[in-house]
């Protein structure tokens, strides 16, 4: 089978992940990878660093595969409206109704679709990870916030205007911290890599760890969630109760979300969930507790992503390829 090698493009709060999909394979993995630090410093700082990705990706897909790129897919955080422009992203300051789509196309001259980020996450999950074997499904993506893709009955659900999947802004807590977005007790200030971040902050600034503050370099602010996740790893017992804290969290919003969704199945994805169990266990415990009628309706089991922090770009390749094919299976 001649392959259609198409390019993914994943825009996080603090990376850009670049990946060469085989759109007509099967193979979960990546045929060829690059990544960056996000290039903060406004659009054009950001369509150049694209732009440059995509041409070395090309090069290379020609070079090693002897095949050309047939399309370029994106995936941004925030509302991505239906012709590719991110209207609104809270994690990406300064991005305000930027045409992706219009720019990557005039850089590139290939076909190119941009989707929001999660989305793309779930599509690839449903395709080549977690949730192959359900029709109707919701992913959770743990970053810098957090944000959701939906699959209902076998495609991928937008909503009206391209913006379905940010329960990350749902309220949980009104009088809670401030959020990125600029309101109050968002759900991502307390279950996302930056919540994780937050709350160990505080325990150590409590002294209930010790050993955060020693892997921060001894300032309790400098306490990122990578520090939780290790020392949590280690034993740690304050570490261990901020990542019990945190999946309760995490449990609460999944509990809504399988309210109102219903879905066969709802993946974990994205950093957080690197620490597996520590994370996990407390956020099903927390679920079971929470979503209305636990005992009387089908067990909906919350699993890790199978495709890492890979999903992103892959599942933009996927969507780029099915949107240059016309929708085409």
């Amino acid at each position: 089978m001649t392959p259609r090698l198409v390019a993914g493009l994943d825009l996080g709060g603090t990376k850009l992940l670049g990946a060469v999909v085989d759109a007509a394979g099967d193979a979960g993995a990546p045929l060829l990878e690059a990544r960056i630090p996000n290039p903060h410093g406004g659009p054009e700082v950001l369509f150049d660093a694209l732009g440059d990705m995509v041409a070395g990706l090309r090069a290379r897909a020609q070079a090693e595969r002897g095949v050309d790129l047939v399309a370029v897919g994106l995936g941004a955080p925030g509302l991505v409206d239906r012709a590719g422009v991110l209207r609104f992203g809270a994690n990406l300051p300064g991005v305000v109704d930027v045409d992706f789509a219009h720019e990557l196309r005039r850089r590139t001259g290939l076909p190119v679709a941009v989707d929001n980020d999660a989305t793309c996450a779930a599509w690839a999950e449903h395709e080549r990870g977690a949730s192959v074997d359900c029709d109707n499904s919701v992913l959770v993506t743990l970053g810098t916030g957090i944000g959701a893709g939906i699959v209902v009955n076998g495609a991928v659900f937008r909503g009206a205007h391209g913006f379905a999947g940010e329960p990350g802004h749902m309220t949980v807590d009104p009088d809670g911290p401030e959020c990125t977005c600029g309101r109050r007790g968002c759900w991502e200030r307390y279950a996302s890599g930056s919540g994780l971040a937050r709350l160990g902050q505080a325990a150590a600034r409590a002294g209930h760890s010790p050993l955060l503050v020693t892997l921060a370099g001894g300032e309790a602010s400098a306490v990122r969630g990578e520090h939780v996740t290790q020392a949590a790893a280690e034993g740690d017992r304050g570490a261990l109760g901020v990542l019990a804290e945190v999946g309760h969290w995490l449990g609460l919003g999944i509990a809504n979300l399988v309210n109102v969704l219903d879905p066969e199945v709802v993946v974990v994805a994205g950093g957080l969930v690197e620490a597996g169990d520590l994370i996990l266990a407390p956020a099903r415990g927390a679920y079971h507790g929470l979503v209305y009628g636990d005992h009387m309706r089908p067990t909906v089991p919350i699993r890790a992503a199978q495709l890492g922090e890979r999903a992103g770009a892959i599942g933009a390749a996927l969507l780029a390829d099915e949107a240059a094919r016309g929708g085409d299976d």
